[in-house]
């Protein structure tokens, strides 16, 4: 099977240790720049309807605005209540200086 890789921003403008939202193939999708790294979740909440990018990044955690609910973001594996249920998280390569994500 072939990824489809998507041109979704310039590493040069991802934020260090900070979230942004972008909308990538008709997608709300929460964008991370954690230590250098950069990944890609769903931006909004599975817990209560509330978009991540309005939260609080602290390492590799996201914080949900609305309940504090947490995830981890290289994963979108749910790290504590009252979130219980996993975010959708994509691929993510660096090439040429731009971050592509695979959303397929």
């Amino acid at each position: 099977m072939t990824t489809n890789w998507i041109d979704a921003a310039a590493l040069d403008e991802m934020p260090q240790d900070d979230v942004i939202s972008l909308d990538v193939a008709g997608r709300d999708i929460a964008l991370y720049g954690v230590d250098g790294e950069v990944f890609a979740t769903d931006n909004v909440c599975t817990h209560g309807h509330a978009r991540l990018c309005d939260g609080f990044l602290e390492g590799y955690e996201i914080e949900c605005p609305l309940h504090q609910g947490k995830f981890d973001v290289r994963s979108g594996q749910p790290t504590c209540a009252p979130v219980t249920e996993a975010l959708r998280s994509y691929p993510v390569k660096i090439e040429g200086g731009r971050v592509w994500l695979a959303v397929d």
